[in-house]
């Protein structure tokens, strides 16, 4: 384990949390893109989270007590740190970018030029107000996860005072 694994577990949470937004604009922005390369109409997309299970060592190393508890964890941090084979602490990961297996929408538009024989024309199955919820999740997400980097840096800041004073 070393020092900087809480940066880790927020910098792999804010990277996921990013994915999920670009792929929210991409829905948006294809909101009424009746054809793709593949010939239909574009298919709302999702992003899909897994667990990065990391160091099962990690946890068990942060709750050490002792009487002076703050300077046995980190000589257990130090101790877990291994020279050019640093751990990974645990968070969330992109699993994969899934197609929604909704059917498309079907409006009646003789005149559009994908209409069908019928003069029907297939629309994506995506509904703005769900994708704005979900951007506004992941725009939150993103941004406490940063909240926590920022807490870290300046507590690791402050025990480098504690230190050299």
């Amino acid at each position: 384990m070393n020092l900087f694994g809480m940066m880790e577990t927020s910098g792999g949470a804010m990277s996921a949390e990013r994915m999920r937004a670009e792929v929210v604009a991409a829905n948006m922005a294809n909101a009424e893109t009746t054809r793709t390369a593949s010939g239909g109409p574009y298919h709302r997309q999702m992003v899909v989270f897994a667990a990065n299970p990391g160091d099962p060592n990690f946890l068990e190393s942060m709750q050490t007590a002792s009487p002076d508890g703050a300077t046995t964890a980190l000589r257990n941090l130090q101790a877990r740190a291994l020279p050019g084979g640093a751990t990974m602490a645990p968070g969330v990961q992109v699993a994969a970018v899934v197609e929604d297996p909704a059917p498309p929408l079907k409006r009646y538009d003789p005149g559009h030029p994908d209409a069908g024989p019928d003069g029907y024309v297939s629309y994506p199955d995506i509904n703005p107000l769900t994708e704005m919820v979900d951007l506004m999740g992941a725009t939150r997400a993103y941004g406490l996860n940063g909240s926590a980097v920022q807490a870290e840096k300046s507590m690791i800041t402050s025990a480098l005072k504690i230190v050299t004073a």
